[in-house]
């Protein structure tokens, strides 16, 4: 794909250190198990049923790179329990935190506090089952545009 546009990354569309509820950090005491579920793995595990089998996975970046774009939004980005698949960015401060639903709702292109009148967990899963808005109205713009031809 050909794109000349500006390009945004993670860090453009964070709030404010200062602005974030506190709610959203992550504490030093949960620091490793977010860092277990974000690494690589290699591991033997056991079913129920006692077959044991070789599970593996890949490193996923954490924190996130606030110089790329961001990986996409998914349905369990909500809560405060350490998840391979939620947005962690580190802070100007060293802190390490969660992406809150306005920062969730501005990397699917909606505007700030649309989701407002729900509770932060389904606020980030309303944002984990949208569509970029951007993307979607550049795809009607040029499907309108086919259509006048």
């Amino acid at each position: 794909a050909q794109y000349s546009g500006k390009f945004q990354y993670l860090g453009d569309i964070l709030l404010n250190e200062d602005k974030v509820p506190d709610e959203f950090f992550i504490s030093s005491q949960e620091q490793e198990n977010w860092a277990y579920l974000k690494g690589s793995k290699k591991e033997p595990r056991t079913t129920k049923s006692g077959f044991t089998y070789q599970y593996s996975e890949g490193p996923v970046t954490y924190p996130d790179a606030l110089d790329r774009a961001s990986r996409t939004v998914v349905t369990g980005e909500g809560g405060r329990g350490a998840s391979r698949f939620k947005h962690v960015v580190e802070t100007k401060s060293g802190r390490y935190r969660r992406l809150t639903p306005v920062e969730l709702e501005r990397l699917n292109q909606f505007p700030d506090n649309h989701t407002k009148e729900a509770t932060d967990n389904k606020r980030a899963f309303f944002m984990g089952n949208a569509l970029v808005v951007g993307v979607v109205k550049k795809l009607g713009k040029s499907l309108a545009e086919r259509d006048s031809l």
